[in-house]
């Protein structure tokens, strides 16, 4: 008997820019559509893609060809990195239907950031891009799980992660209490949460670098949390993370198993420059 194959749990979807908006000083949200989104199945919460943009000059980005679900991948890395699409990794903000679209929320720092930034900054309707996303319900790239008996639940994230945030307040019980610290580059970042910020039970604390604020990790060990059992989601810096994490675990007696901790980015080292590298190993 021929078994049938599963169908992939992630799919290459070229789509273009169809809006493009600054929403905050340091945030701009890219709207994806142009018909490329059939097939996408959006998990929610916090929901990653791995978006492939083009280099300078390129009109679009060169698709990588590659059998199985993630043979791209494996010939991106083998293509040379002046031609080979730039790749970043993004929360999916929201997703919606009749037209098909979806938001990504993308920090940008100006000229001096990275090349996702620039890209941001310049975005423009019918601009071509490329997303690997989810093709299947379940098929991964969704790390936020609230265990069943979760008393309240702690949200720690720099701007690279605040997407993700903004995504998970949106689906959590309204009455489950929540605590939020959103470390960010200076004052005016905090309409970005303005929406999430009515619900019942939800403090957010902001940290700014710019006027000498505590670090994520100083500010959550310096704290007076609520009591209880909480499910703790961590992301941003990689070692900022796992600093927070050794102290939620070691210092505050939190289960390791109530802690959802991810490295969205590494001081001093790009995405594609991580990717050249291999796996990396973000445990203690």
């Amino acid at each position: 008997m021929t078994g049938t194959a599963a169908p992939a749990r992630f799919q290459l979807f070229p789509l273009q820019v169809v809006r493009a908006a600054r929403i905050t000083p340091h945030m701009a949200r890219i709207t994806l559509g142009g018909g490329g989104l059939t097939g996408f199945v959006n998990g929610g919460l916090d929901q990653r893609i791995k978006l492939l943009l083009p280099q300078p000059g390129q009109s679009e980005p060169l698709t990588p060809p590659g059998d199985g679900e993630f043979g791209w991948y494996r010939t991106w890395r083998g293509m040379d990195p002046a031609v080979r699409p730039v790749l970043r990794t993004y929360t999916v903000r929201e997703q919606r239907h009749d037209p098909d679209e979806i938001d990504l929320d993308i920090v940008v720092h100006g000229e001096a950031g990275g090349p996702g930034s620039r890209w941001a900054l310049t975005a423009a309707p019918g601009d071509r891009v490329i997303v690997c996303g989810p093709a299947v319900e379940e098929a991964g790239g969704v790390e936020f799980r609230l265990p069943a008996g979760a008393d309240w639940v702690l949200l720690a994230a720099d701007e690279a992660a605040l997407p993700a945030v903004a995504a998970i307040l949106a689906e959590l019980p309204a009455g489950l209490p929540v605590r939020v610290f959103a470390e960010v580059e200076e004052p005016g970042e905090e309409a970005y949460l303005a929406g999430p910020a009515d619900r019942p039970g939800l403090g957010v604390t902001w940290l700014y670098r710019s006027k000498g604020a505590p670090t994520l990790p100083e500010a959550v060990r310096a704290a007076e949390l609520p009591a209880g059992e909480p499910y703790a989601w961590i992301a941003g810096e990689a070692a900022s993370v796992r600093e927070l994490r050794r102290h939620l675990v070691g210092e505050r007696g939190t289960d390791r198993r109530a802690v959802c901790f991810m490295g969205y980015w590494r001081a001093g080292r790009t995405e594609d420059q991580r990717a050249d590298d291999g796996p990396q190993d973000e445990e203690d």
